[in-house]
This record gives structure tokens, sequence and C-alpha cells, in this order.
């Protein structure tokens, strides 16, 4: 068994969600916020059979595409200057751990 940790963009979320119950695949949802835009992402965990892993990475990646954004600068670390300029950053997609599960109890 595999325990699957997908970080993806709020915008993403009820539609991942629902294409992952869809196809009989248990999620728990969590909301989380990432660092680098301080913006609201989603965490979903998702524990799955082996055979299974393929099925699930390739629905978060039809729904989860990157996409352009364009951010207004921001600080800079103590000393350093401010961005003068609207910055072009791609997001969304999906960063996602696959890990070994040692145990599973459904209690």
């Amino acid at each position: 068994m595999k325990l699957i940790m997908a970080v993806v963009q709020d915008i993403d979320s009820p539609k991942l969600v629902a294409e992952l119950t869809r196809n009989n695949i248990g999620v728990t949802k969590l909301s989380s916020t990432g660092g680098f835009l301080q913006r609201g992402n989603t965490t979903l965990l998702m524990g799955v059979e082996e055979e299974r892993l393929d099925e699930v990475l390739k629905i978060i990646e039809k729904i989860c595409r990157p996409r352009k954004h364009v951010i207004a600068p921001f600080p800079a670390s103590p000393g350093e200057t401010m961005a003068p300029y609207p910055i072009e950053v791609t997001v969304g997609g999906a960063t996602v751990f696959v890990m070994n599960v040692e145990r599973f109890e459904k209690i």
C-alpha cells in the first residue's frame, strides 16, 4: 500500500476530489498555505494499493496543470531591495509525495 500526499492549488481541489471520488479513491482534504506566494493550497491524502498508483498520478496530472500568474512586487530579505516590477511565475500543478505504508488499519 502507498500513501500519496498531493499539495495542489485551491482552484484545482474541488475538481480533483470529485474525480478521485468518482474513481473510488478515498481522499482526505486538508487546508494548507504555500510558503512562496502565501496563498491557500489543499493537501490531499490518499491511501491506495500499489497497482492503482499510476492511475491516481495520471488523474492528478490531468487536473492540476501549471499556469502563469503575475505577482506584485514583494519585499525581499532585510537589507535587500524590493523587486521594482511585477513578476510572472508558474504556479499550479501538484507537488506529490508517495510513501510506503508499513501498516494500514481501518477501525
